[in-house]
């Protein structure tokens, strides 16, 4: 919002959006959809930024893309059919959500650093404050919460 003085143009402070950015994309599993993840999350980040005013640094911005790379790998992976990505953010937080068609729920296996693979549920929560899974009609959600303060 903004005050008219006299032809002036004054920011009043209270211009900052009352609802979450949101955004979603589908995918449908062919070669390039997870750099395109990527390159749909990167520019949420940058409207997050305008919209919200949100300060993001480097490292914060890095940690999420890898999020979002490693839960749209897990459900390109390991289900049949196309998926969604879906984002929803504020200045404080973004929330990571990954439908695909399969049913069955990612397992988080134990920490080895010999095994090769299967890092992906590991490398997200190290990095998200929540991670949730459940089923829904359409297959399962696989949802982080990540903190933009790091």
């Amino acid at each position: 919002m903004f005050e008219h003085l006299d032809g002036a143009v004054i920011p009043t402070g209270f211009d900052v959006p009352v609802e979450p950015l949101r955004r979603a994309a589908h995918y449908t599993g062919e070669p390039g959809c997870i750099a395109a993840a990527r390159s749909f999350a990167a520019l949420f980040l940058q409207q997050l930024r305008t919209a919200w005013r949100a300060t993001i640094d480097d490292r914060a911005d890095e940690e999420l893309l890898l999020v979002v790379s490693e839960l749209v790998t897990n459900a390109d992976r390991h289900s049949n059919g196309p998926y969604i990505l879906e984002l929803e953010g504020t200045d404080a937080a973004v929330t990571v959500s990954v439908y695909d068609s399969s049913v069955a729920l990612p397992r988080r296996y134990p920490r080895d650093p010999e095994r090769v693979g299967r890092h992906g549920l590991e490398i997200v929560h190290a990095l998200a404050v929540e991670v949730t899974t459940e089923r829904v009609p359409v297959g399962k959600r696989v949802r982080a919460l990540f903190t933009l303060a790091r």
